[in-house]
């Protein structure tokens, strides 16, 4: 049940708080003095952390592709399409 907890807490961090706590375990880990329980749970967490980066990364950067095609397709519009060249050839249908 502590699992979904901590779950639950990582999906409401923000993308920079996630790397603070990510770089935050990485130093932990890097502590050779901590026992190998806690070692294990600093790795998983770090897992679970890179994770959850990774795919707050690649949801940011699809909505970015998405807006630059829209515009793109905006500005196309605005300044007539290639679509809308070819309708004005001449042949009326």
């Amino acid at each position: 049940m502590t699992k979904n907890k901590d779950n639950r807490k990582m999906e409401e961090m923000t993308y920079e708080e996630a790397v603070k706590k990510l770089e935050e375990i990485v130093s932990r880990l890097e502590n050779a003095e901590i026992p190998l329980e806690e070692s294990l749970s600093s790795f998983q967490e770090g897992i679970a952390l890179s994770r959850y980066c990774r795919e707050k990364l690649a949801e940011i950067e699809y909505k970015v592709e998405y807006l630059l095609k829209e515009e793109q397709q905006q500005s196309l519009d605005s300044t007539g399409s290639p679509a809308e060249e070819d309708d004005d050839t001449g042949d009326e249908s």
